[in-house]
């Protein structure tokens, strides 16, 4: 009966054309197509299956996808070329647009229609998703059926322009993932891989007319234990060790294997700035009144990451036209990517030649002498044939004619400024698509840089926005993902940030807004990571983590506890043990009056598919009560109940944009003896994260008149040590009181000696004990 049933539904949506997406099918796909409507029964590859091809470069499209077959499955179809008659037909259809396809599956045929090879090869990756996740085997796998769905799929891309950065400057991923990286993109259908090769960190490429670069600029010192923000600049004669460069030879190789899969590989060659591994190997070509030790940095270089290309010097050029002659001869990308970000004009302001450069040229300012700069190279490379992209930096000066502006602070704002210009854009912004950010509730994972980007928040990234002009949204090419690798030690951790994210951005690129649906992309998402586990990609399961939000609630304290995945049960205790499929189900905010500890997990069925949440919540006078403070915002994390953890970013932590003067107001509601005040402080050495260099303790009964009841201060040793950890401070008050107010004074700027020289010491505060 089940079965008739699923038939002749399946054959009403067929006739009324109703998209099936949302219904529960074995079956999915990542991007979602624009169109799919289910057949009855599936079709079966086996030995005897044909491919009929109307010329040799759709034959070159399938034997890729037939290869897949013969090694995990055994066997090898066979192509006919120039035939029409085979179980497996592609037919050229010039209705359609570049990359589209329309996909017919039936129980005894397969016909694949498009208008170029882009489309016949997504229509092929397509099929590859729809097949069990074993044809990503290295080897032959027994007994699986290799069949896929019948169905009917019409589909084209969003944007023409869907990409993928990946930062091999800072973490070298070796060839071999590159390539596993390459062939996962495909599988989405993204098609620019912007390879992210020099930077201050190290020269990745070989340039054959200039061997020190990465002789010298592709080694940089070991700082064992520190991550990147931590690491100090390397001394003169302090030794090196190899990092990692490609050799031409396999830069073709590369180049190639993407071009296999209509993937355009976009060299960038980072100037003026980023160029302290260039500089380390050619030091003559920085600015003449550099007066510092010129190395490659194996962190984020301080006051070192202002060394930078010298704009007065024409030998830089010279260098810069040699080095893109040999990229270029490459990479036959339609683009190259200059770099054009972060350049500190430090020595560019005291430099001669620059000075000079800039009269000659009539530049009233460094930031156009920075214009005048990319303009330069960018002519060289545009007279080559080639188009030039940049970081959106490059609309701080007058943007170079005809450059594509790659939005990426903030929001991606600045782009907008390029398009009223009328200069073309991608976007790319860090506070969504910067891959580096914490993908989930930061207790479970790995250290890295500021904020959450989940998997949900990149799904749900929409680039064209309402308040945006018709030409502003006419000029917008396409969207990015960066993947930037400061903290990555291994391939695994590159491939751990990436996914599943990188098929959040997939769907951004290529299905329109009104054809996504968040809990059948997850179902798609979820079959598609069965085909990046067979490939041995450990990828992130940080979805399946819970996220707590604990807020005062009149006296008492509401536990919130959320996962992104809706089709998760969270299951609860509070006596202590380990939560199981049989625990209480959570449905709403939890309501406390006194410590507990919760401990919480997500579960499907019987299956716990998340880590263990365990959320000591603590109680003491302070617990519950308002917090206020002229001109911040709330500052519930004060008396929440929780410990923030190492982690500054993790939500449990009240920062300040200002740290000179800090002051808060606790309000106990009555008075309460007050023996001791706690203060919960954190130190990130890496990110400038201190405590203050004073606090003071004043105490009140009517929030008028105030008297201070204890104070401490530290010295700029005690301030500005090095690591992380948090600490605890204590202040033994003894009295009477109702209303608690802190009044914290900032350490000020970093050292000169801090891997932060100069750069203002910020406060973290995570609770109020009082006992």
């Amino acid at each position: 009966m089940k079965y008739i049933y699923t038939v002749l539904l399946c054959l009403f949506l067929a006739v009324t054309n109703i998209q099936a997406d949302n219904l529960t099918q074995p079956f999915s796909l990542v991007p979602c197509p624009v169109s799919l409507v289910p057949g009855t029964g599936n079709f079966h590859f086996s030995a005897k299956t044909s491919f009929a091809v109307e010329n040799e470069g759709q034959a070159e499209q399938v034997r890729q996808f037939t290869e897949l077959l013969t090694r995990a499955g055994g066997f090898t179809p066979r192509i006919k070329v120039d035939s029409r008659k085979g179980d497996v037909c592609l037919v050229t259809d010039a209705t359609l647009k570049s990359e589209a396809y329309k996909l017919e599956i039936t129980i005894k045929k397969i016909t694949i229609r498009a208008s170029d090879l882009q489309g016949f090869y997504y229509a092929l990756q397509s099929i590859r998703q729809l097949l069990p996740s074993a044809i990503e085997s290295e080897q032959v796998t027994e007994n699986v059926d290799w069949t896929v769905p019948a169905l009917t799929i019409t589909d084209q891309p969003r944007f023409g322009y869907r990409g993928l950065l990946v930062d091999v400057a800072r973490f070298f991923s070796p060839k071999e993932n590159l390539l596993r990286i390459i062939d996962c993109m495909a599988m989405l259908k993204l098609n620019k891989l912007h390879l992210h090769l020099v930077d201050d960190n190290g020269w990745r490429i070989e340039i054959k007319k200039y061997p020190l670069l990465t002789e010298i600029g592709s080694c940089r010192v070991d700082r064992p234990g520190k991550t990147f923000p931590e690491r100090r600049n390397p001394r003169q004669g302090e030794p090196t060790v190899e990092k990692g460069f490609y050799t031409q030879d396999e830069i073709r190789e590369i180049v190639r294997y993407a071009q296999e899969r209509h993937i355009e590989v976009i060299p960038e060659i980072e100037m003026p700035a980023h160029s302290n591994a260039a500089l380390a190997a050619y030091p003559l070509l920085s600015c003449p009144v550099v007066d510092k030790f010129i190395g490659v940095l194996p962190g984020l270089g301080g006051n070192h990451a202002d060394v930078i290309f010298c704009a007065g010097n024409d030998s830089v050029f010279t260098f810069l036209q040699d080095i893109l002659d040999e990229v270029l001869e490459l990479f036959p990308s339609k683009y190259i990517h200059l770099g054009g970000d972060e350049a500190r004009k430090t020595h560019w302001e005291e430099c001669p030649l620059c000075q000079t450069r800039m009269k000659a040229e009539s530049l009233e300012n460094t930031e156009e002498l920075q214009g005048y700069f990319m303009a330069r190279v960018a002519r060289y490379v545009q007279n080559k044939g080639r188009e030039v992209i940049g970081w959106d930096e490059l609309t701080n000066a007058r943007i170079p004619e005809g450059s594509i502006i790659l939005g990426w602070q903030g929001y991606g704002q600045a782009a907008l400024k390029a398009a009223e210009l009328g200069h073309r854009f991608i976007m790319t912004p860090a506070r969504i698509l910067y891959l580096i950010r914490y993908q989930g509730p930061q207790w479970f994972e790995p250290i890295t840089y500021f904020g959450n980007n989940t998997l949900k928040d990149v799904y749900d990234y929409e680039p064209v926005q309402k308040d945006w002009t018709p030409q502003a949204a006419s000029l917008l090419m396409g969207v990015q993902a960066c993947m930037w690798t400061e903290f990555c030690n291994s391939p695994a951790d590159v491939d751990y940030l990436l996914f599943p994210r990188l098929s959040a951005l997939a769907e951004v690129a290529w299905t329109k807004p009104a054809r996504k649906n968040w809990a059948s992309y997850l179902k798609a998402m979820d079959h598609f990571n069965e085909h990046l586990a067979a490939k041995g990609i450990v990828y992130a399961r940080s979805m399946y983590n819970i996220q707590q939000t604990v807020t005062p609630k009149e006296g008492r304290l509401q536990v919130e506890l959320d996962c992104i995945r809706p089709d998760v049960q969270v299951r609860y205790t509070m006596d202590g043990s380990v939560p199981t499929a049989q625990s209480p189900l959570y449905t709403k905010p939890l309501m406390l009056t006194e410590a507990k500890t919760i401990k919480a997990a997500t579960f499907a069925g019987n299956e716990q598919l998340g880590q263990m949440l365990e959320l000591p919540v603590i109680w003491n006078k302070a617990t519950a009560k308002p917090v206020k403070s002229a001109g911040t915002g709330d500052l519930y994390m004060l008396t929440n109940g929780i410990r923030g953890s190492q982690k500054y970013t993790d939500l449990e932590w009240c920062s300040w944009m200002k740290s000179d003067t800090v002051t808060f107001t606790l309000d106990l509601k009555k008075p309460e003896l007050v023996n001791k005040l706690t203060l919960g402080s954190i130190t990130n050495y890496g990110m400038a994260v201190h405590k203050p260099a004073e606090i003071e303790v004043w105490i009140s009964g009517d929030d008028k008149e105030y008297r201070k009841v204890g104070e401490c201060s530290y010295t700029k040793n005690e301030i500005f040590r090095e690591g992380v950890f948090r600490e605890d401070i204590p202040f033994e008050i003894g009295t009477e009181a109702r209303y608690v107010r802190v009044v914290a004074r900032g350490a000020g700027d970093c050292p000169f000696t801090h891997v932060r020289p100069g750069q203002e010491a910020r406060i973290y505060f995570d609770e109020i004990i009082i006992e």
